[in-house]
């Protein structure tokens, strides 16, 4: 089976490349191969396209141009913000955050626990949203950071961040928000939205693997993960070239494209979700009450062993998942469903397709053919 042949609704793990992102990374590779830190001029050719990319993710933020530090991922980014926060003055050493977190943050917090950080952890709704007076009382003169999520990268379910940030922002506490799947598929402007800290990822907007954002509000000055230089001094390392011009031209994608996308792949998830509930009419959408991301649906099929559906759909050429690609291939079910209030049986026989523009209405119609031939069985098998 060729990648032709191969329906992929994955998306929220990552995206492929986009066309554009891949001719102008090649065209870097092939002829920018200077040091940024350079002051000859293949290091001001280099410096200048590191500037120029800047610029762009600045623009889809809404945000200023050195208010963008580059990392190798949003777990750094998420990393850098927490622990920053945290540095910043030792009699605040309390954290709030949502139960319904990427890995990325739960673990980092997880330990943070052990080692006497006291963590607040604000429970969620059926639909995943989190209780916003919950989060009030939470915070304490002694909180250092709230940390929430823009959207769900389970479920799609968009969260409450401007709200949850003007909370923080009218209690003098830092906010961070971890934006990974937001960015690109629905409107951010941090002119609008109080939050100090902002985390992205490249590849979940079809650029590349290996490069990340911290947003950082101009005043907030976090001390470095990493030593160096580069980027203010806000992260250490030579600079991915590359991989910050393919961000840059995502970003401007994003910008050129969300409006129509949005409406193109929400037609697509609405032409899934109906021929799903209709073939399968004991099958359930969660997180189906809040406002989602356009491309995210995530169905629980009864009480089906979701590693066994998504065997079978690979098997026929689908690529699909059961939640965060953090945590895939164990059997323990989504912390994030449980947090909903389901059962463990209904927490593993939740699957997510997520989808992107470059899907197709042929390709949910393939996905509408195989995937009722593979459940009917296992419901007979599950009942």
């Amino acid at each position: 089976m060729s990648a032709a042949d191969v329906v992929y609704v994955d998306n929220n793990a990552t995206t492929p490349l986009a066309p554009e992102v891949l001719a102008a990374m090649t065209a870097c590779l092939a002829d920018c191969y200077g040091n940024p830190s350079s002051q000859h001029r293949a290091g001001a050719m280099a410096r200048q396209m590191v500037t120029d990319a800047r610029s762009k993710v600045a623009a889809l933020l809404g945000a200023a141009p050195a208010e963008i530090v580059f990392t190798g991922s949003a777990t750094e980014s998420n990393h850098l913000a927490i622990l920053g926060a945290l540095s910043l003055d030792p009699a605040r050493r309390h954290l709030v955050t949502s139960a319904v977190e990427h890995p990325s943050t739960r673990l980092l917090l997880a330990r943070l626990a052990k080692e006497g950080v006291g963590v607040s952890e604000i429970a969620v709704d059926a639909d995943g949203l989190p209780d916003l007076a919950a989060l009030q009382a939470a915070i304490t003169p002694q909180t250092a950071l709230v940390s929430m999520m823009w959207a769900n990268n389970e479920t799609g379910a968009i969260l409450p961040v401007a709200e949850a940030a003007a909370m923080a922002a009218g209690r003098g506490v830092l906010f961070h928000t971890d934006a990974v799947q937001a960015i690109g598929r629905i409107p951010v402007d941090m002119r609008r939205v109080p939050a100090d800290l902002l985390s992205l990822s490249g590849h979940k907007l079809h650029a590349a693997k290996g490069i990340g954002v911290l947003f950082m509000r101009k005043g907030c000055k976090l001390p470095p993960l990493l030593w160096g230089h580069q980027e203010r001094g806000r992260r250490g390392g030579t600079e991915n070239v590359a991989a910050i011009v393919g961000l840059g031209v995502a970003a401007e994608l994003a910008m050129a494209g969300m409006g129509e996308d949005n409406i193109y792949v929400a037609a697509l998830r609405h032409r899934l979700e109906q021929g799903i509930l209709q073939q399968l009419p004991f099958a359930a959408v969660n997180g189906s009450g809040a406002l989602r991301l356009a491309n995210t649906s995530n169905i629980r099929f009864g009480e089906i062993d979701a590693e066994i559906t998504l065997n079978r759909l690979d098997k026929a050429g689908i690529c699909a998942a059961s939640g965060s690609a953090c945590t895939a291939g164990g059997t323990e079910p989504s912390h994030v469903l449980l947090a909903m209030g389901q059962s463990r049986a209904e927490a593993l026989a939740a699957v997510r397709f997520s989808l992107s523009r470059y899907n197709t209405v042929l390709e949910v119609d393939r996905l509408l053919e195989v995937l009722p031939e593979i459940v009917r069985p296992l419901a007979g098998m599950a009942a």
